[in-house]
């Protein structure tokens, strides 16, 4: 049995894969690496690992189910990860098994090669990871783990480069998708994005002499470091010493940033692109207030992900911001078996309606998403249970009618509500009295592009709303998956 449960109605949220940390150049590195993970445990509850390399002791790993609260701050586990020098990685699960994690997909991977080994983690999704994978299997490859990440390892090995750095060019030559990677030797701490810069990556400096890469810059505030520069799409660092050398191993490509890392999956407090992610997702709500305004009594977010557009749409309305839903903060994954009685009390368990401030009154309520909108029902019914006159919902971002491939967990198209439902019909489905999203034209004014989207050449990858892939999924069209007509 797993020992790691999901909320019975925890799947209406589209989920990141993962986060990756490293550090270099300081005692306990480990220590420094837990406290990152700690901080980018939003993009993955799921499993955590860690692995370090002391001279005296050489690598060693950790790898849990589990919050890393729980694991990685235990003597007993982190006494076995001595040295300078580590990397780890917070997990949710896309490629590979799921919801049927086995501990040997959870990262980061290590190889050992005939110069020395190396630990990898990885961030994002490899789309031609299936083709690859009987490639390698072919050839005598002998695969550990069901995650699309291992590819890159085996890629590894079968170079005939003469050190790690250039092995791991040579690896992320052949894949295609999406990927930030944090990898180590003995002596360096490697970060690389690919070409379009989907998932993010930065560097920071730790004191005098250490240096860390983290998926956010929130990775770098818990431990106290200074934040230096995003890598550049397309970038490969190697840290050695005091030293940061730079190269740029792949063909020129305009970046594609996934843009729902600004609506959803990073952290409020963090910079993307240098940009605020709270400030963006506050402009979110400026912009949707213009778009889509409403006769309402309060502007009420659906904790937490919408409350930064909701105190946007608040002010450019005048409308009265208000905490109409109370999150239970107590409410962990592992809180009990999911039981059908406690299935059928559905978000209750996690939200509940402050009914004083909503009996009566016209309600806005302002969420980052609808994927499959079971959720969005739940949430509505406990509003009106609770009395309210009106029930309006104003989503921040548009609607999410095509699946992810590069690093997102998303239910195939059929279950996208989007994909099957106008807005109106989607409005009626769920049973509110509006319903309206952002355009993808107001998401991007929002982002900082005061003229909207450019259709030819958009700065951001927008897949999941447009169906427009930067990057073909080979794996999926080979199952069957039909890309957007070209109109």
């Amino acid at each position: 049995m797993r020992p790691f449960l999901s909320h019975p109605f925890d799947d209406d949220k589209l989920k990141e894969e993962c986060g990756v940390f490293g550090v270099v150049g300081v005692a306990d590195a480990a220590n420094f690496v837990a406290l990152g993970l700690h901080a980018l445990q939003h993009r993955g509850q799921e499993a955590g690992g860690i692995v370090s390399y002391d001279p005296d002791h050489g690598f060693n790993s950790a790898r849990r189910f589990g919050y890393v609260r729980d694991n990685f701050t235990k003597p007993d586990v982190m006494e076995t990860l001595p040295g300078s020098l580590a990397i780890g990685h917070v997990r949710y699960s896309t490629a590979g098994s799921k919801g049927a994690t086995a501990i040997r997909d959870v990262q980061p991977f290590f190889g050992e090669f005939s110069m020395g080994g190396a630990a990898i983690a990885h961030n994002g999704n490899l789309t031609n990871a299936a083709a690859l994978r009987r490639e390698l299997i072919e050839r005598g490859s002998i695969f550990q783990s069901s995650s699309d990440s291992e590819c890159i390892i085996h890629l590894m090995a079968r170079s005939i480069q003469k050190n790690i750095p250039e092995r791991i060019k040579d690896a992320l030559r052949r894949v295609e998708g999406a990927f930030s990677v944090v990898a180590m030797t003995r002596t360096k701490l490697i970060g690389v994005r690919d070409p379009l810069g989907v998932r993010p990556l930065v560097l920071g400096r730790v004191g005098d002499s250490g240096w860390a890469l983290s998926s956010e810059t929130c990775g770098l505030d818990i431990i106290g470091a200074e934040f230096i520069r995003e890598i550049d799409p397309g970038e490969m660092v190697v840290i050695e010493g005091n030293k940061v050398e730079s190269f740029r191993p792949f063909a020129p490509a305009k970046s594609r940033f996934c843009i729902f890392e600004h609506v959803y999956f990073s952290r409020p407090d963090s910079i993307l692109g240098g940009r605020s992610v709270y400030e963006t997702r506050h402009q979110i709500g400026v912009e949707l207030a213009k778009e889509a305004p409403v006769e309402a009594d309060l502007v009420c977010p659906v904790p937490d992900s919408g409350t930064p557009a909701a105190i946007g749409y608040s002010q450019q309305s005048g409308i009265p911001y208000a905490m109409g839903i109370i999150r239970n903060q107590y409410m962990g994954r592992t809180f009990i078996e999911p039981t059908e009685q406690i299935r059928n009390m559905g978000v209750r368990l996690k939200l509940n309606v402050n009914r004083a401030l909503i009996k009566g009154k016209r309600v806005i309520l302002v969420d980052d998403s609808v994927v499959r909108g079971t959720t969005s029902r739940k949430i509505k019914d406990m509003i009106l249970d609770a009395g309210a006159a009106e029930v309006h919902f104003r989503i921040a971002s548009p609607p999410t009618a095509w699946p992810c491939f590069y690093g997102v967990d998303t239910p195939e198209r059929s279950k996208l509500l989007a994909a099957t439902m106008s807005e109106d019909e989607m409005r009626d489905w769920i049973g509110v009295d509006s319903l309206k999203f952002i355009s993808l034209d107001g998401l991007y004014r929002a982002a900082g592009e005061a003229a909207g989207r450019d259709a030819a050449s958009p700065r951001y990858c927008d897949a999941c709303f447009s169906g427009d892939y930067p990057i073909a999924p080979s794996d999926k069209i080979e199952e069957g998956f039909e890309m957007k007509a070209a109109e």
